[in-house]
């Protein structure tokens, strides 16, 4: 069994090798864009949604290898990196004056202050357009599973999901809330696009409606864990870490686990939640190994 260390590196350069092929020729008048494009696509990271949508695609898969496969796993490939385009989108746009106002970014200078807020948020919006037409030309999946993730990743990344959760996030700061509206505030504002990256992988290998059943739970489980353990590193990691500014959700008094639950319950929390996803894969059997090493991965990690 390869690591998840391994795994996830090997998956990280598949990604980038991706984006580097895809934005490879532009048109000269739009060098500038997609200068600040590829900026922050090829800034690093840990590529999470990436390595959820292959590592769900691989457990799920049923039987032997066939001729379809290789193109099931290049459309797979092109999810993964279309979700991890919407992730940078997203992350440029919450970086802006007008919403985070952040200066540092996966330890660079963030993408408008390296290119000025105008060309940043039209990065943002063209990566976001962009990830929609790599999953539509994918080769390899059925019209009927390519239509349903296009919808499953527009509803998670719009004001149903994550947009909406970013506005939430955005009117609750210097606000007392419940732990109730914080679960439901991060199941949006991260969580969906967690989720739809493992459910995507799953829809892609054909997967049983029972086996479904099992991997929603182990979805929503690690959506949850995932922003969780983001609060507690904002509490206890380094800046240089991070690759971000530490402490920048208490400076800005955001609603965070921590500040809601205190830093043990939240710990707390945060391990259920992956026994609870962990616990969800048995349908499985030894092929769930790699999902569960990614659910303990994520809330124990260290940036």
């Amino acid at each position: 069994m390869t690591s998840v260390v391994s795994y996830m590196e090997e998956v990280q350069k598949k990604v980038d090798h991706f984006f580097k092929n895809h934005f490879l020729k532009t048109d000269p008048k739009l060098e500038r864009l997609f200068e600040a494009m590829r900026y922050s696509l090829l800034a690093g990271g840990k590529r999470i949604r990436p390595v959820l949508v292959l590592a769900s695609y691989e457990v799920c898969r049923e039987g032997t290898l066939d001729s379809g496969d290789s193109k099931r796993e290049e459309a797979a490939l092109s999810v993964a990196a279309a979700l991890e385009m919407i992730h940078t989108y997203s992350l440029i746009h919450d970086d802006l004056p007008a919403m985070d106002n952040d200066d540092l970014r996966r330890g660079q200078p963030t993408n408008h202050k390296a290119f000025g807020e105008s060309i940043a948020i039209l990065a943002g919006d063209s990566l976001l357009t962009e990830a929609f037409f790599v999953i539509a030309r994918s080769q390899g999946i059925s019209p009927q599973i390519l239509l349903e993730i296009v919808g499953d990743i527009a509803l998670a990344s719009g004001g149903f999901g994550m947009a909406g959760g970013q506005a939430i996030d955005l009117l609750s700061e210097g606000k007392k809330i419940s732990a109730e509206d914080l679960e439901y505030l991060h199941q949006h504002k991260t969580g969906c696009l967690i989720e739809v990256s493992v459910s995507c992988g799953a829809k892609l290998a054909s997967v049983s409606p029972e086996k479904m059943k099992a991997i929603r739970i182990y979805a929503e489980s690690i959506g949850l864990a995932f922003q969780i353990a983001d609060d507690i590193l904002d509490v206890e990691g380094g800046t240089a870490e991070l690759g971000k500014t530490a402490g920048s959700d208490a400076k800005k008094d955001k609603a965070t686990y921590p500040s809601i639950l205190g830093l043990e319950k939240s710990k707390t929390l945060a391990a259920a939640l992956v026994e609870k996803a962990v616990g969800s894969l048995q349908t499985f059997g030894s092929k769930a190994e790699l999902l569960k090493q990614l659910a303990h991965f994520i809330v124990y990690r260290k940036a």
